[in-house]
């Protein structure tokens, strides 16, 4: 009978090589920055949506914010997708996240209801996406550390 340790160890040898590998690797970074790839590009061809947007935040000046956003976002995705500067990166997306989340979910302000519910769920959605966010950049800053080390 196998103990579950050496059934996790032949999965883990059997599926490694698909799963590690580096397409598999772009396809995960791609799906996770895909809403700060596809958010600025929504922002570029409506530029009035986007000024309602900060608007609706209290974001002034409007253009300002507007353009920033569309920059970082874009700019920091392309950083994580191409692996320069990853873990920085990803780390600015987790705390721009992070930032983001309580001033679009604020979630205790509302009444209880339907949109009270949508909003806490939102909430933690964004502080699981921040999360995903810190384990790139650690996992980006373990594997340089590994590879200096082997270098030496």
């Amino acid at each position: 009978m196998l103990s579950l340790s050496s059934l996790e160890s032949h999965l883990v040898a059997r599926l490694r090589p698909g799963l590690a590998g580096s397409r598999v690797i772009f396809i995960g970074l791609l799906a996770l920055c895909s809403a700060y790839i596809q958010g600025p590009l929504t922002k570029i061809f409506d530029f009035p949506g986007a000024l309602a947007e900060m608007d609706h935040f209290g974001l002034h000046p409007a253009p300002l914010f507007a353009v920033g956003v569309i920059v970082f976002e874009l700019l920091m995705s392309a950083l994580v997708l191409t692996g320069f500067y990853r873990w920085a990166a990803a780390s600015a997306l987790a705390a721009f996240t992070l930032a983001a989340t309580f001033l679009a979910f604020r979630f205790w302000e509302l009444p209880p209801g339907m949109e009270r519910a949508m909003a806490t769920n939102g909430f933690f959605e964004h502080i699981g996406l921040a999360g995903a966010f810190l384990l790139v950049a650690c996992h980006d800053l373990s594997q340089r550390a590994s590879a200096r080390r082997a270098g030496r």
